[in-house]
């Protein structure tokens, strides 16, 4: 698999809190690890229909734009000194609005955002602002919970910063959710990281009898699942990627951040749109479920940009439609 780098762009967007802090070692590790240029971008929160003319707001404004002058300057020197090219920018509005404006009119490649903080972007991000920029964004996004490094630093996992080593990947079959495998056999690849296919099978209903009247498919649904498993891990091998998959029941958020942990997962890769089961409006309970407690951070692969020249790696034929 042929995986260019060049011209590819990372937009970071921080408010300076610790949650952008956590988020901002991601952005880091990726730009450093696939060669690529950096922009960090920080919005001063500022309501549509407000005066910026206003002596108050003005004062306001000015003690906002200092602080985060100071802060993206300090940032961009923390950069520069690991060997990263970095642009900043700030901007006045509302956060979400502006980051997905940004990521527009840069053609940005990912979004890495931070999930909590004091305002704006970072304010409870797996909130309306973290849907707004997700549902909408014109690339994937990666989410870091803040929480992350409070919980490594009491010994609740072992996640090392300085790497993604393992991604975990649910899958469903559907378009979004081989979109979110083809755009995670690319990070894997720009940052050596093995990948795991997880696809969580529906829970089995019992009859008005207590007995298991569909056995007979749900063992031909698995059967035909692991086939299909197996073929897309024969083409990641072929790509030269470490891969392998597992079978879960139960329900989807919780098989997938039960494999996170069992994996010891550096990141979730995850499609938010698909047809049926856990692509079945991923972005509502599920994926929220997951960005709240997941502990890797979580990319969400709305609409994947792939390089002009990438060759995908997987094959897609069509699953039966009783899968």
């Amino acid at each position: 698999m042929s995986v260019p780098t060049g011209g590819l762009r990372i937009l970071f967007a921080t408010d300076g809190s610790q949650g952008s802090a956590v988020a901002e070692a991601y952005a880091y590790v990726l730009a450093r690890s696939w060669g690529v240029s950096l922009t960090v971008m920080r919005v001063l929160e500022f309501p549509t229909g407000l005066d910026p003319e206003n002596p108050v707001n003005r004062l306001y404004l000015a003690e906002l734009m200092k602080e985060a002058t100071q802060e993206l300057v300090e940032l961009k020197a923390r950069a520069v000194a690991r060997g990263i090219s970095v642009e900043t920018r700030i901007t006045t509005g509302i956060p979400s609005e502006e980051v997905l404006m940004a990521a527009m009119g840069e053609e940005s490649d990912l979004i890495v955002v931070g999930t909590r903080g004091r305002t704006g972007l970072a304010h409870v991000l797996l909130g309306s602002t973290a849907e707004r920029i997700t549902r909408a964004a014109p690339c994937p996004v990666l989410a870091v919970r803040a929480e992350l490094q409070e919980e490594e630093k009491k010994g609740g996992h072992r996640h090392n910063l300085s790497a993604i080593e393992r991604i975990l990947v649910p899958i469903d079959f559907s378009d979004c959710s081989l979109d979110a495998l083809e755009y995670g056999a690319l990070v894997a690849q720009r940052s050596e990281a093995s990948i795991r296919m997880l696809h969580v099978l529906e829970p089995v209903s019992y009859g008005l009898d207590f007995t298991l009247p569909h056995v007979a498919k749900r063992d031909h649904d698995r059967t035909a699942v692991t086939k299909r498993l197996s073929d897309l891990a024969t083409a990641l091998t072929s790509a030269g990627l470490v891969s392998d998959f597992v079978v879960s029941g139960g329900l989807p958020a919780d098989s997938i951040l039960n494999a996170a942990v069992v994996h010891d997962a550096s990141l979730i890769v995850m499609g938010t749109h698909g047809r049926r089961g856990l692509a079945h409006a991923l972005f509502g309970s599920v994926a929220e479920f997951v960005l709240q407690k997941s502990s890797c951070p979580v990319l969400t692969v709305r609409s994947p940009r792939f390089h002009p020249d990438h060759r995908r790696v997987l094959v897609r034929p069509s699953m039966p439609s009783n899968m």
